[in-house]
């Protein structure tokens, strides 16, 4: 959609803007939450539905699938009915269909019910962001973005622990009712202090531009979402995904190029503080989501975690990722913005190095610390270049400029796993064939574990055989690791591409708004 759009309001203050902040942080942590929560309550689920391994998956696409097309679509919804009318209808769907999916009691209502979830949560986090962006003045808006940050960024780390601590000591139906406290309160909080925004009644959606760009975005998120089950390209279900994905991009980029009036205005891609916030905030996705879908797996496979603990020892990277929030958002009103998202770019990548260097037998104290520094890391990330992604950008772009973010930020999360998943399969694979090759009874290390295992037993090759799965499993985790350490490296030097800005301090900002 271009054109003009709605004015932004002016900055709040005091306690309205306190009770705004807290109504759409709410908002963001509750959708975000639930990008992650359900994950290990799959297996439970899987039984009390009487469905099949395969179907189960579909609790998860359908969530991600409808977010992803609709997410776009915010910026026409806030200009068309304007933003209070929808963050307030989309916070109530998203109770309803929070508690329905709760008493779901076969997969396709499940199903269903997360489809309409994913559709009234998906405007939830690029609204609050906007709002945030609106509200506060230009010298507080990295305030804003820690802020925002904490709900956007905890949402999915937290997710594992509270879904495992709910699953385990009630059931799984409440990993969906644990929306509705926090809905209510949004709810509440919205209705009377969130202000309304003109709107433009007569603003006309570009069907042909929303249309393709939906073809394009959930086709790809099948295909990423399901290549892996179904061995990707020898899968006629994921040619066709694919094909469908390419033919969706290429015409919704053609006839964006082409239109008099474009789903997306024009005017966010030729600002290249916006354009290059995007890319980044693609890797922080896919780096952040990636890590955290391996770490699980590893320690619960790997390590022989409970769910608990392994969520538990997850946890601490969440209080590094509130620290370092809580930090740069006070300098970033000092200290230029770039500097401060290369900073958290270089923890990051010394994190990521850190864990390709884990073993099987790495202490929870190490893997706790690594998980802090990660925290943070990402922390000093997130702030900053949310911030300068809309420095240069017109306040009445905002909505559109948050909604397309936020889709590169969760794109970016669906190719992360994906590609890792591929990666750990595939590699674990060669792995094994590999140090298979090396296991005869005249090996150095098979003699070594003579007196214990017996190579002519067939006990004796299953534990070998063990063993060697473990070994294998550990340098496919490695590898994934380093692999996002170089990704993160190479994205550095894409951050001396931002345009340069100028640290505002409060006192200038005053002083400016009251002339």
């Amino acid at each position: 959609m271009s054109g003009a759009a709605a004015a932004a309001p002016r900055p709040l203050a005091g306690s309205t803007l306190a009770f705004v902040t807290v109504c759409v942080m709410t908002a963001a942590l509750m959708e975000a939450l639930d990008s992650t929560i359900a994950n290990v309550a799959l297996p439970y689920m899987k039984g009390s539905l009487a469905t099949t391994e395969y179907q189960i998956e579909w609790v998860l696409t359908s969530y991600i699938v409808a977010a992803a097309i609709i997410t776009p679509a915010t910026g026409w919804l806030d200009a068309r009915f304007g933003r209070r009318p929808v963050f307030l209808i989309c916070v109530v769907g998203f109770i309803i269909f929070s508690m329905l999916c709760g008493t779901a009691t076969n997969i396709s209502e499940m199903v269903t019910y997360r489809v309409m979830q994913g559709v009234f949560g998906a405007p939830l986090v690029p609204l609050s962001q906007a709002v945030l962006l609106d509200s506060y003045p230009l010298s507080q808006r990295g305030q804003a973005m820690a802020i925002f940050g904490i709900g956007v960024m905890l949402g999915p780390i937290l997710g594992p622990t509270l879904g495992g601590w709910l699953t385990q000591n009630y059931n799984w139906r409440w990993v969906f009712y644990v929306n509705v406290p926090f809905g209510v309160l949004t709810f509440v909080l919205g209705w009377f202090f969130l202000a309304e925004r003109d709107k433009i009644p007569n603003e006309k959606l570009d069907w042909m531009g929303f249309a393709t760009l939906s073809l394009g975005i959930a086709s790809l998120q099948l295909f990423l979402d399901r290549g892996q089950q179904l061995d990707w390209f020898s899968s006629t279900e994921i040619k066709i995904e694919f094909a469908l994905a390419i033919l969706g991009f290429y015409l919704f980029i053609v006839h964006t190029a082409t239109a008099r009036k474009a789903f997306l205005d024009g005017r966010l891609f030729v600002d290249r503080n916006f354009v290059m916030g995007n890319v980044l905030i693609f890797i922080v996705g896919a780096v952040l989501l990636a890590t955290l879908s391996l770490l699980s797996p590893y320690l619960e496979d790997l390590m022989n975690y409970p769910v608990m603990t392994a969520g538990l020892v997850l946890a601490p990277r969440g209080l590094g990722t509130m620290a370092a929030m809580v930090l740069v958002g006070r300098l970033i009103s000092v200290v230029d913005s770039k500097y401060l998202l290369l900073a958290g770019l270089v923890m990051t990548a010394i994190s990521l190095y850190q864990m390709s260097q884990f073993t099987a037998d790495i202490s929870q104290a190490t893997i706790i610390n690594t998980g802090i520094i990660q925290g943070f890391g990402l922390g000093f990330v997130f702030v900053p270049l949310s911030t300068v992604t809309f420095a240069t950008l017109p306040d009445a772009l905002n909505a559109q400029g948050t909604g397309f973010f936020n889709l590169m930020r969760n794109v970016g999360s669906s190719v992360g796993i994906s590609v890792t998943s591929f990666l750990l399969t595939r590699n674990s694979d060669i792995m094994h064939s590999d140090l298979a090759g090396h296991i005869s009874p005249y090996s150095r290390a098979v003699q070594d574990l003579g007196s214990t295992i017996d190579l002519h037993t067939e006990k004796g090759k299953a534990i070998v055989n063990d063993l060697v799965n473990a070994q294998a499993a550990n340098i496919a985790y490695e590898d994934n690791f380093r692999l996002m350490m170089y990704l993160t490296i190479l994205s550095m030097p894409l951050v001396f591409l931002l345009r340069h800005t100028k640290p505002v301090k409060a006192h200038h900002a005053t002083a400016g708004e009251s002339a």
